[in-house]
């Protein structure tokens, strides 16, 4: 695993997981929520962001973290292992409102200085509609590419932890 993407809903953990990885593996960790929000939660135009990421994935290794639907492909494309957290979506939705107010007026870890975590209509939608909007091509765009890639999806918190706990020798 020197490449490795996490994807999955808002709220499943692709972060911590991620921070976890690249503590074990000392792989560079690239937070994509970090990188696409712009302080005032200002979004990076298209054309900067696509090639922020073609430049982030042409590095050695890496550990990215996100989904943003229109670089996914070119994730995909460059990884050598993806981890999909298909988490059920109480859980979800549990992590989002207790992150909202663990980083009341203040920025998470894993964004951008000047974003303090919200949580507004738009993004509770999105979670709670995860599963049955972008699960299905998810997990579609995964089965296309099994053969040539790793991929891994963890269902539960315990084999998150689990997976974790086994990746031991995957460090460095």
């Amino acid at each position: 695993m020197r490449k490795i993407i996490i994807i999955g809903s808002g709220g499943s953990g692709k972060s911590t997981l991620a921070r976890k990885l690249g503590e074990m593996t000392r792989i560079p960790v690239f937070h994509l929520d970090a990188l696409y929000w712009k302080p005032g939660w200002v979004p990076t135009p298209r054309e900067e962001w696509n090639a922020r990421v073609k430049a982030l994935v042409n590095q050695d290794q890496w550990i990215i973290d996100g989904n943003y639907g229109g670089t996914l492909n070119i994730r995909m494309t460059e990884a050598d292992t993806i981890i999909f957290l298909d988490l059920p979506r109480w859980i979800a939705m549990y992590r989002v409102i207790k992150r909202r107010l663990q980083y009341h007026h203040k920025a998470r870890p894993d964004m951008q200085e000047g974003c303090p975590e919200k949580l507004d209509r738009e993004f509770i939608g999105w979670v709670w509609r995860y599963n049955k909007d972008q699960r299905p091509e998810v997990l579609q765009k995964l089965q296309t590419v099994t053969d040539e890639k790793t991929t891994i999806i963890l269902r539960t918190p315990n084999e998150v932890r689990r997976f974790v706990a086994g990746s031991h020798e995957c460090r460095r």
